[in-house]
């Protein structure tokens, strides 16, 4: 699972580099995740842009590793594109998560 940690500063900015978060890497997808959240951030950004696809078990990943973070921090969702938006509409899962339209919007605080 490749991500890449394109911000260290508070947001932290963690961009998927790959085209699937599904059962097929949904369990390396959350560790990555965990591994790469610094606990010196109160905000990350996960930036979903390069995701054309998302399953159940992606969306798990995903809520496991909201999760598996420290006390007080929180993660944002940003530049889904509009299948993968529309799996976390229809889920009801943009119910739990801010989504942010862009990762520049993210960075601002903005949600969408």
């Amino acid at each position: 699972m490749q991500l890449t940690v394109t911000d260290t500063e508070d947001p932290q900015i963690i961009r998927v580099d790959e085209g699937r978060i599904d059962a097929a890497v949904a369990i390396q997808f959350k560790d990555a995740v965990r591994e790469a959240v610094s606990p010196a951030t109160a905000r990350v950004v996960l930036d979903l842009g390069a995701v054309e696809f998302i399953d159940s078990s992606g969306l798990g990943a995903i809520v496991a590793a909201m999760k598996g973070m420290g006390q007080g921090q929180r993660l944002d969702l940003a530049a889904l594109r509009p299948m993968v938006d529309k799996v976390f509409r229809l889920t009801r899962m943009d119910t739990i998560f801010v989504i942010h339209e862009t990762v520049d919007a993210a960075r601002d605080g903005r949600g969408s």
